[in-house]
């Protein structure tokens, strides 16, 4: 949601960065990835650093940045690391 609807996060000045935002579907595919990264490293449940771990193999495709964005040269990379920074770990 946070690429979605920047402002509702803290993150305004990203919103003129990104064309679109994921979608739902990159939630699901994020849970089931960080899942899969749980089962590897020998657990039965997620900690927030699977979740950082993939996140931007799963995201990196998804966000569409505006023209604004890459001239201002920002890559995708810079924009998941911006909402992992702000966005609190619950």
């Amino acid at each position: 949601m946070a690429t979605r609807s920047p402002e509702r996060f803290g993150l305004g000045e990203i919103s003129e960065l990104i064309s679109y935002g994921a979608s739902p579907r990159a939630t699901i595919y994020l849970a089931k990835a960080s899942r899969a990264r749980a089962f590897l490293q020998k657990r039965g449940y997620v900690i927030p650093e699977d979740v950082r771990y993939i996140a931007e193999d799963i995201l990196r495709h998804r966000l569409i940045l505006t023209y604004e964005a890459e001239a201002e040269e920002v890559t995708t990379e810079d924009l998941i690391q911006r909402l992992f920074d702000t966005i609190p770990v619950p």
